[in-house]
């Protein structure tokens, strides 16, 4: 007599924003182990728990999946910037604190700011057909905030530039250059950490404001 086959464990099937949270958190933690590009949607679906139809229940392609995921990395950039702005004044030290708010977000989220920021969502646009504008908008409301606090500086007079776009672009690459490097060359010989990021911001800080040593 053969023996029934056995089906592997399935998870109780769950309320759909608790199982849509934990495909999240599955999908985040795969893309950090393995590579955006080389991990599948059965894969995640496995880690979860769930059969691959299942998944797609909640998200209809792995490119929505990262989509999400970089939205939600932007959503708690623009927290922490709103916050930075709430009682932000233009002052030199201010100023240091606001740019010190992109660094510490990238690095207390290294897997989303990985997933957002750091890896190529396909340059032959064929990622924005299937996804949308949703992802860039996310991106530029974040980077609006920080324009928001760059404008309060130019418009107390401090900067050596008019141009709050300008300021700011520079300014956010250079801090993106930081961050994205603490994270994928962290066996870098580096000086210690908090001297490093000081550094970085004084200098930056020191490119963007005048009269100010």
């Amino acid at each position: 007599m053969i023996a029934p086959k056995v089906r592997s464990p399935r998870k109780p099937k769950g309320q759909g924003a608790e199982r849509r949270e934990e495909i999240l958190d599955a999908a985040l933690k795969l893309f950090s182990a393995k590579g955006l590009h080389t991990v599948s949607t059965r894969q995640i679906a496995e880690a979860v728990g769930i059969s691959q139809p299942a998944l797609y229940a909640y998200f209809a392609t792995k490119d929505d999946i990262t989509a999400e995921l970089c939205i939600r990395a932007f959503a708690i950039l623009v927290e922490r910037m709103e916050a930075a702005r709430a009682d932000f004044t233009p002052t030199a030290e201010r100023f240091e604190k606001a740019l010190r708010v992109y660094v510490d977000f990238g690095l207390e989220n290294p897997d989303a700011y990985r997933v957002a920021f750091m890896v190529e969502k396909g340059l032959d646009g064929t990622y924005k057909e299937r996804v949308g504008d949703r992802p860039m908008m996310a991106g530029i409301g974040a980077f609006q905030r920080f324009a928001e606090i760059v404008g309060e500086v130019r418009d107390a007079g401090l900067t050596h530039d008019d141009d709050v776009q300008r300021i700011t672009q520079t300014l956010w690459a250079g801090l993106h250059g930081l961050v994205s490097l603490l994270i994928a060359r962290a066996d870098f010989p580096w000086v210690e950490r908090e001297v490093l990021i000081a550094c970085h911001i004084s200098l930056l800080r020191r490119g963007a404001l005048k009269g100010v040593a």
